[in-house]
């Protein structure tokens, strides 16, 4: 028998007779330890452990014994047990899992649930996956960047941006890193950044956040959009197999089983896009963007072949934003789809300073705005291309949710803004 001591939270708490059972959830592990605290053994345990209410956080000293009572397999007998901290009020939610909790409910006390299993589950995975991302970059002799998140100018236009007084002048949050990590192609070639992104989006929807996280990349001396699109496969295919080999108790507790589906993934153009929905009975116009449904239907016919994940090639140009490479009608651009969600975009970048802004003008906007990115694109600038990869949306689909919201700890969208 070893002895040991854990500090934890009591989520459960049984009393019977001179034996007071505690199960704690300890540190930030997945498992529950079930402290026994029995009067002949330890009379100051046993009466301490009758004092602790449910929630308590505890430090607890004893012997984990070599035969457990215990049905869930991890037992501690208690020596010694300290009630660090008492809750002072009813607890806001059953820690124990038992009662059911509403989504709202459970956004409003993430912070708390984060003592139950499943919920750490998430936010572990989310972590590694993050972890994973960096490693895949670090060991391919990307340099990780930070750009700035208090803009003068928005990647994607005025619609979606927050704006902010800077010292008497007109700021915004950055929508997203592309025109500065496209500026640093003058100088390195491969460069990567793990970043939020804010949006003004007024949508209440599942798949919304008005702030989000991105792994963003940017490579230059490409050859087309291709050389793109294997980095964020290969990335996408490097998270999915990590998670699955290195996370497997936190997708026990959430009862997933990942594909990690193979290489390549399936590309699939606009038009042959727009010809599976007509046949479904869903018309979209040329030109149009898909809306909730029309992915979900895409993604519907695509698993039907066997594709969980899967590119979209070959966009209209006139859909997508300015520094975008053009290519006659259609565009160097991509889409990467997760049954039925984008989760990330990105295609080959105009690298040509005259091509670069006849694009502005054409998109309506005004070169003037974006003489700082411009003048980088002065000094011998690469042909270059990059993706923004979604995070909370990989991490959605690949756990098996219907909202982005629940591997968010603190969601912001359009109704929250606390906690």
């Amino acid at each position: 028998m070893s002895e040991k001591s854990i500090f934890g939270y009591v989520n459960e708490k049984k009393d019977i007779g001179g034996i007071v059972f505690l199960e704690v959830v300890p540190d930030t592990d997945l498992k529950i330890v079930t402290v026994v605290a029995k009067k002949n053994f330890s009379k100051d345990a046993w009466k301490t452990a009758k004092k602790a209410k449910l929630g308590a956080a505890i430090k607890v000293s004893g012997i984990f014994p070599e035969k457990a009572v215990s049905r869930k397999g991890v037992e501690l007998l208690a020596k010694e047990i300290e009630i660090i901290s008492n809750p002072v009020d009813v607890l806001p939610v059953d820690p124990s899992g038992k009662t059911e909790i509403l989504f709202d409910t459970r956004l409003e006390y993430r912070y708390f649930l984060l003592r139950t299993l499943k919920e750490r589950a998430i936010f572990k995975i989310r972590a590694k996956a993050l972890k994973f991302a960096r490693e895949f970059f670090e060991e391919r002799g990307f340099l990780e960047v930070h750009t700035p998140k208090i803009v003068g100018a928005g990647a994607e236009g005025g619609a979606t941006l927050f704006t902010l007084d800077y010292f008497g002048r007109k700021a915004f949050l950055a929508q997203s890193p592309q025109l500065y990590k496209q500026m640093l192609m003058a100088g390195i070639p491969r460069v990567y950044e793990i970043t939020p992104y804010f949006r003004a989006e007024k949508f209440h929807t599942t798949r919304h956040l008005n702030e989000c996280w991105g792994i963003d990349c940017e490579i230059a001396f490409i050859d087309s959009q291709e050389d793109v699109m294997r980095v964020l496969e290969d990335l996408v295919h490097y998270i999915l197999s990590k998670v699955s080999k290195e996370c497997v108790k936190e997708l026990e507790i959430l009862n997933v089983k990942l594909n990690t589906q193979s290489k390549p993934f399936k590309r699939l153009t606009y038009k042959e896009a727009l010809e599976i929905l007509k046949n479904k009975g869903i018309k979209v116009e040329w030109g149009e963007d898909f809306s909730d449904r029309e992915e979900a239907t895409l993604g519907e016919e695509m698993l039907k072949e066997g594709h969980e994940l899967y590119f979209i090639i070959e966009y209209p140009w006139e859909t997508k934003p300015f520094y975008i490479m053009r290519k006659g009608e259609l565009s160097e651009a991509f889409d990467l789809d997760y049954k039925g969600l984008e989760i990330a975009s990105g295609g080959q970048r105009e690298h040509r300073y005259e091509e670069l802004v006849r694009n502005i003008k054409e998109k309506g906007l005004n070169p003037e705005d974006f003489e700082f990115y411009l003048n980088a694109f002065k000094y011998g600038m690469p042909p270059h291309g990059g993706f923004g990869l979604g995070l909370e949306r990989l991490l959605t689909k690949m756990l098996n949710f219907s909202n982005v919201r629940e591997v968010v700890i603190f969601p912001r969208d359009i109704q929250r803004l606390v906690p």
